[in-house]
Parts: structure tokens; sequence; C-alpha cells
């Protein structure tokens, strides 16, 4: 199974799901908002040039996301895990 990516930035309680390489620098084309129903918080999903879904974000995070992701995930704020 492929290892994927998460950052998150507690300062907004955010987490970003990376879903291209690693090494890629990939940037959004366009950018979906999705309000789910009955949830506390709002997801973005992120597509690139030829519309491949590249990224989805997560806003308020530690409500959403299970507690062991956040823990493991990068933090761009400190340089990163």
């Amino acid at each position: 199974m492929t290892d994927v990516r998460v950052t998150y930035d507690e300062a907004v309680d955010a987490a970003y799901v990376h879903l291209t390489e690693p090494r890629a620098h990939v940037t959004s084309a366009r950018m979906y908002p999705c309000d789910p129903v009955d949830t506390e918080g709002m997801i973005n999903l992120d597509f690139d040039e030829q519309g491949r879904l590249i990224g989805i974000e997560v806003l308020a995070a530690s409500s959403q996301l299970p507690e062991y992701l956040l823990r493991s995930a990068e933090r761009p704020d400190s340089g990163g895990t």
C-alpha cells in the first residue's frame, strides 16, 4: 500500500491530504468546496489542469480526522513531523 502524505497546521486546525508524488510540485488549477451536511467542518477538493484530484483540504480537522493521523502528519509550522 502506498503511503499518503498528510500535513497538519494546528494553528488553523487544517489538514491536507496530498494525492501526488511526494516530490512533485503540482499546483491546484481548480478548487471545489464541499460543505458536508451534519458535520462541523469543511472539505475542499483540489484538481490539477487535467482535472485530476491532487489533494483534499480538511478544515476543523481535529474534529473530522482520527487523532492518530493528525499526530503522525507533517507540521509545516515546525519544519516536519
